[in-house]
């Protein structure tokens, strides 16, 4: 293989460590807590940090590694990725899970916006949209691609190996990049400042947002706590703004914005992370938790999703000249529609249905991500390049952030209300069963205890049918009951599940509209000519 096209692909290795990362480990939570033996709210944290630290440090760490030597800063990326790794695989206490997620997610900081760079710097002009196009692809790949991984490694090597496979991909890379990469650092880059106000300012901004939109369901939103996290994140990008107006070397150059396919872009990335997070989130905690299934059958139930992701992700790049960017950005969100509405409608005990609707979500998706890094890409080059990129980046963790901040917060209430009424609806049964008072009393009270015992991810806490051995005509009556509650509240909470998605539905519908932001074929192909012309100018 030609080695500039090995450079591209070992930095597809790194993105598809950062990306999988993201998702991977959400499947194996209950694993993770009964083998460490802790809360699922200690736990939640080597969760949430991963997510915080990538989202704050990855612009900030993307203008430090052009200034001090991008290769070199690369590979030290790597390193951390892979100690985070070896910690949280062999981590004692959730503590040490934590850090080691921690480490992991400032490796990743650095990776992810690098290997973009990195990529493109390595070949032609002429090829940057295939590289964008193998890039993209392997960011969208890797995210859907995460619940699955993390279900089959879970139940057949346990959940430590969520995290040992990333030693031997990490190695493989970085003995790749010490072969491949020159680790000397261009000297026009050591005379360029670093964007110190930029970085602390963004730094609070992106912090405020994540863990505003992380801990806004479990304080609630209208806790002060939360509105002051916001208030801070509007006060901090409003001072970013005009420090970045000002400084000589900015961070996150405000030219970017002016170009109206990377802020479409950026627009279509976070709408589109958020649609394929709520559908890989949401689906397999239903799956486990509602329907009972083992992590390794919710994983293979949604594979049809990362399937059609990395089958369409190359097609549609390879066809974004011919149809142009608007087409294609519509056909993606048209797609994810379709994905929506089958969900919002389907019957979940019928998988032909979930397996139609992950196939379009996944193929919404795939038509999307392929495009969009290119578009997002647009003509940049240099610092504004690397600066397209990590904002990029940035913008589709807030895609995730917001999908899990939006869908599990409808998710709860929705959980909440289905509970509620089924104590209610369990009241009015009781006292239609053929028992004395007392016992229809306290059968009520047994099963509205149950329910309310349940955990807001799906299980219903109702007594079950085999719960209850018959030895007389009242045992019998009981036991039939409770098997009519059991039922009935499952069937509540599954509808509680699948009404987040018929919220979500409208949401998807208007997104279509961000096509418009996109320009038509003959328009792109006009700009794309006088592009050139620049160029040879030049």
């Amino acid at each position: 293989m030609n080695k500039r096209w090995l450079i591209v692909w070992t930095m597809a290795i790194g993105i598809f460590l950062c990306m999988l990362d993201t998702t991977i480990m959400n499947i194996a939570l209950p694993a993770i807590q009964h083998g460490l033996n802790v809360s699922l709210d200690s736990l939640t944290w080597a969760l949430n940090v991963y997510t915080i630290f990538f989202a704050v440090l990855t612009i900030p760490l993307g203008q430090i590694a052009d200034r001090l030597g991008r290769n070199r800063v690369y590979v030290f990326g790597l390193a951390l990725f892979i100690a985070g790794s070896i910690i949280s695989a062999s981590a004692p206490a959730v503590w040490t899970l934590i850090i080691g997620r921690a480490v992991q997610s400032v490796g990743a900081a650095i990776v992810f916006p690098s290997s973009m760079t990195i990529g493109l710097g390595a070949t032609d002009l002429r090829d940057r949209k295939i590289v964008l196009t193998i890039l993209g692809m392997t960011q969208g790949f890797a995210a859907t691609l995460g619940p699955v991984v993390g279900g089959v490694i879970t139940t057949w090597l346990g959940w430590r190996w969520v995290f040992w496979i990333n030693v031997p991909l990490g190695l493989i890379a970085m003995a790749l990049c010490l072969n491949l990469l020159p680790m000397h650092q261009a000297e026009s880059a050591k005379h360029k400042g670093i964007d110190l106000a930029g970085m602390f300012t963004a730094m609070i901004m992106l912090f405020s947002l994540t863990v505003g939109l992380i801990y806004g369901r479990a304080w609630g939103w209208l806790d002060a706590r939360i509105i002051g996290l916001f208030a801070v994140m509007i006060i901090s990008l409003i001072v970013f703004v005009q420090v970045e107006r000002r400084v000589r070397y900015p961070m996150v150059p405000l030219e970017l914005f002016k170009s109206r396919q990377f802020s479409g872009s950026a627009l279509a990335s976070v709408i589109a992370q958020m649609l394929i997070v709520g559908v890989s989130v949401i689906l397999p905690t239903f799956l486990t938790n509602v329907q009972n299934h083992t992590e390794l059958v919710a994983a293979l139930l949604i594979t049809p999703m990362s399937v059609m992701t990395l089958l369409v992700s190359p097609i549609s790049g390879a066809l974004l000249d011919r149809l142009g960017p608007r087409l294609m950005v519509f056909t993606g969100m048209f797609l994810l529609v379709i994905g929506y509405a089958i969900l919002a409608t389907m019957n979940p005990t019928v998988y032909w249905e979930m397996c139609l609707a992950c196939i379009f979500v996944g193929s919404g998706f795939g038509v999307i991500a392929g495009p969009i890094m290119i578009l997002g890409a647009a003509d940049f080059t240099g610092p504004m390049l690397t600066a397209s990129q990590s904002v990029l980046g940035v913008i589709k963790q807030i895609g995730t952030l917001l999908a899990v901040a939006i869908f599990v917060s409808a998710l709860t209430a929705n959980i909440q209300s289905a509970k509620s009424q089924s104590v209610r609806d369990v009241t009015r049964y009781s006292q239609t069963l053929k028992l004395p008072k007392a016992t229809q009393a306290a059968f009520a009270g047994h099963a509205t205890a149950a329910i309310k015992r349940g955990s807001d991810a799906g299980n219903s806490g109702a007594t079950s049918p085999e719960s209850a051995k018959p030895t007389n005509q009242t045992d019998a009556v009981i036991a039939k009951a409770a098997a009519h509650v059991a039922q009935h509240t499952k069937g509540l909470i599954v509808q509680a599940f699948f009404l987040a998605y018929r919220g979500a539905l409208p949401v998807a519908v208007l997104a279509v509209g961000i096509s418009l932001c996109f320009e038509r074929k003959r328009q792109a192909e006009k700009q794309a000519e006088e592009s050139r012309v620049v160029a040879q100018s030049k």
